[in-house]
């Protein structure tokens, strides 16, 4: 039986919201000396800017910031399978990759370019440039995993 998109985006919507978050939280620990800063700062949607300012695990912060941002990269993960299901149907490895690396860019150029301001993710007031860098290919990574564990019993198209 086939997956439909919005299955499938839910697998890769979780496997790329878990590897992003790690990552986020390896360079906001190396960066702030914090791993939950970046994951607290994503809930300045129901906190405001105070959630920039958060260090510590909270169940007010950290986890509003994660759902938000699972729920984003589920968002994304529909949108890579809507659009480039197709080319992962076929099981390349390097198809696989690129359409990852291609929809992970797009996710960071759209966020932080065509996004205003107020509601840009969150975590680039807590990381660098190179750290947001880091967190996007995180993304990347567990979009591929994701679209790997969706097709992995169905016969390459």
């Amino acid at each position: 039986m086939e997956n439909t998109a919005l299955q499938r985006a839910l697998i890769s919507g979780a496997t790329s919201s878990i590897l992003s978050t790690v990552a986020m939280s390896l360079v906001g620990k190396i960066q702030t000396g914090s791993a939950y800063a970046p994951t607290n700062a994503v809930s300045h949607y129901v906190h405001g800017r105070k959630a920039g300012y958060r260090d510590r695990f909270s169940l007010r912060y950290t986890v509003p910031g994660y759902l938000i941002h699972h729920a984003s990269a589920t968002f994304w993960s529909f949108v890579f399978e809507r659009a480039l299901g197709g080319v992962m149907d076929a099981k390349n490895p390097m198809a696989i990759a690129a359409a990852s690396a291609a929809t992970s860019a797009f996710a960071a150029f759209t966020d932080y370019k065509l996004t205003p301001r107020p509601l840009q993710p969150g975590y680039e007031k807590r990381l660098s440039r190179n750290a947001l860098g880091v967190v996007y290919v995180g993304f990347a990574i567990g979009l591929a995993i994701g679209a790997v564990l969706t097709r992995k019993d169905q016969p390459p198209r």
